[in-house]
């Protein structure tokens, strides 16, 4: 059975566990998505979403 989930419900999930769990305090979370969101504004934005894309094209053939 395959299962699907996209990286943003995956990573959205992650950082939910981490603040939960103290690992992570509010403001150094809300320093991270800004970043995000600057991030992909950038000229950069297409090399990650490749990289990203290539990731999942990897863990995927482990099936």
């Amino acid at each position: 059975m395959a299962l699907s989930i996209s990286a943003t419900v995956l990573l959205g999930v992650i950082v939910f566990v981490l603040l939960k769990g103290g690992y992570v305090r509010v403001g150094s979370m809300l320093a991270c998505t800004l970043f995000g969101f600057t991030l992909a504004a950038t000229g950069m934005a297409p090399a990650i979403n490749s990289g990203l894309a290539s990731l999942a094209g990897l863990l995927a053939s482990f099936n």
